[in-house]
């Protein structure tokens, strides 16, 4: 399906040294913000306390974040938890509270703006808990990778393996930068947002690297850069129309998806955005500077003949 067609190919390849030099900025201060501010984990991390508080009517969301600043408990997550009446609340560790002193602190509070409040459970997330799901997180993200890479390496070959990575990587590591420059909140919403980030991406990757090998065998008197660009531009529309009506559905969980699917949403926003941009405009050139062409794609069956003939020539 295409809502337009272009005509002329957009000459992508041409601006590839501008386009690549800009991610690789992008990169640097990414890296250079989660070294230097590091990030900000959740209670999923970093241990904390887990709370669950019903009312006999609908919650007020605002109403109950507003209490606990009131007691000095600032960094606290509220979020409905099943229904409209049953809150979730997340505390990070209290070390000058236990967690009798935390849940008689937040039940008090709790019942002196809505006597009608109930706390059902009271649950401690511990520290070797956070940190085994940090490394399965890590390890996650790691198989992902290799594997997105063996995939590519057999459909293709290694030349857009290596692209294609380096492009979802050059994703990961922004969205990353972005949580760690804002001090966004990274628990385990954001880490499963970055793994279908990276789906995604190579989603798209893998259908402007199909249409460069067909091009490959259809325009045979055409350079790597004309195959490159006319792949690119043959596949615009079909481009557009997918990211727009995934950042549409991205978008409507952002605003009115509510706290709990605010930093998911919102990692799934900054990936998509970027992943359009780096398909494109990372992942074609490294594969073009790495040596992409004809013959290591369709294999050198047309030269044997002529090869073959020149050996045989008096």
């Amino acid at each position: 399906m295409e809502l337009f067609r272009i005509k002329k190919d957009i000459p992508f390849m041409s601006y590839g040294r501008l386009t690549t030099s800009i991610s690789l900025i992008t990169f640097v201060l990414a890296i250079f913000f989660l070294f230097h501010r590091g990030l900000n984990y959740g209670v999923d991390f970093t241990g904390g306390t887990v709370m669950e508080v019903h009312y006999p009517a609908a919650a007020n969301i605002e109403q109950i974040r507003q209490v606990m600043d009131a007691v000095g408990l600032k960094d606290v997550t509220v979020q409905n938890f099943g229904s409209s009446q049953d809150v979730l609340i997340r505390l990070p560790v209290k070390k000058e509270l236990s967690i009798a002193q935390l849940s008689e602190k937040i039940s008090t509070a709790l019942k002196g703006a809505d006597a009608g409040a109930e706390i059902r459970r009271v649950e401690s997330v511990g520290s070797q808990v956070g940190e085994e799901l940090y490394e399965n997180g890590a390890l996650a993200l790691l198989l992902v990778c290799a594997g997105i890479m063996g995939y590519l390496a057999l459909r293709f070959e290694w030349r857009f393996a290596v692209a294609a990575i380096i492009a979802n990587m050059h994703d990961v590591i922004i969205i990353l930068g972005f949580f760690a420059f804002f001090q966004w909140e990274f628990n385990l919403t954001v880490l499963a947002a970055i793994l279908a980030v990276l789906g995604y991406s190579v989603n798209e990757s893998v259908v402007v690297f199909d249409r460069v090998r067909e091009n490959f065998k259809k325009m045979r008197k055409a350079s790597a850069v004309q195959v490159i660009d006319n792949a690119i531009t043959r596949t615009m529309s079909r481009t557009i129309i997918t990211h727009i009506m995934t950042q549409t559905m991205v978008c409507s969980m952002l605003f009115f998806g509510g706290e709990t699917l605010h930093n998911f949403s919102l990692a799934l926003t900054i990936g998509i955005l970027f992943g359009i941009y780096s398909s494109v405009l990372v992942a074609c050139p490294i594969a073009m500077w790495l040596g992409v062409n004809r013959a290591n794609l369709i294999g050198d069956s047309e030269k044997k003949p002529k090869e073959d003939e020149a050996a045989l020539a008096p």
